[in-house]
């Protein structure tokens, strides 16, 4: 540098050093901050991503908690409910049971109430065959009893017939029902084609049928999902 002296050289030199230190000082903190920043926005941002897959997953968790808690009371109410539905048939079993010990306790001690039972039976069913030739099945215990009240029967029932109709009866004496039947009979005409079961059982089991959404009423009070009673 002409006309300057070493001095003034040194000190411009200096400067020119200091002013390029300050602009790379100042370039490396702009640098920082930048960086600072970035990582910042970086972080920010992975700790968002994770933070939404933490919930997602605790989210499902939950959801998987309260379907399986769902699953476990249903399953619950079902087995209640099928406990319940068990008890009750079992109560109109024990009930059907006690009908036939009582019809059994009549047929063996009331031999007269048993006859016109069988006498009311017989015609019954007569009324709904109306066929002028008919067969009897009794048991073989009340074969005598069934061919005493024969005559009686086919009286009675020209009568109720007004006369318009005769029926003989024929009391088989080689087929029996089963002796542990209550008791009543079986009338069938046209060479067993048509048949009529009135035997106490089946009347029984008929009557349990008509009666039983009473019977659970009376036992085990109205149901509130039923709205019809027929």
């Amino acid at each position: 540098m002409a006309g300057m002296s070493d001095t003034e050289v040194q000190g411009q030199i200096k400067h020119m050093i200091a002013f390029i230190e300050q602009e790379a000082s100042e370039k490396v903190e702009e640098i920082d901050a930048k960086a600072e920043e970035e990582f910042n926005l970086e972080k920010g941002r992975l700790v968002q991503s994770a933070r939404a897959k933490v919930m997602d997953y605790y989210d499902k968790k939950i959801k998987q908690v309260e379907l399986q808690k769902k699953i476990q009371q249903s399953n619950l109410l079902n087995t209640s409910r099928l406990q319940i539905l068990k008890r009750k048939e079992e109560l109109l079993n024990d009930l059907l049971d006690e009908a036939r010990r009582s019809a059994h306790k009549t047929v063996n001690e009331d031999p007269a109430r048993y006859r016109e039972t069988m006498i009311t039976l017989t015609l019954q069913g007569l009324a709904q065959l109306l066929e002028p030739k008919i067969t009897v099945q009794v048991r073989q215990q009340d074969a005598e009893l069934m061919k005493q009240i024969v005559p009686e029967v086919q009286q009675k029932y020209k009568k109720v017939t007004h006369d318009k109709y005769e029926v003989k009866l024929t009391v088989d004496d080689l087929n029996f029902l089963p002796s542990e039947l209550i008791g009543g009979v079986v009338l069938s005409a046209h060479g067993d084609k048509i048949r009529i079961n009135n035997t106490l059982n089946e009347r029984l089991k008929l009557i349990s049928r008509q009666m039983q959404p009473e019977v659970r009423e009376t036992l085990f009070g109205p149901n509130p999902n039923r709205k019809f009673k027929d």
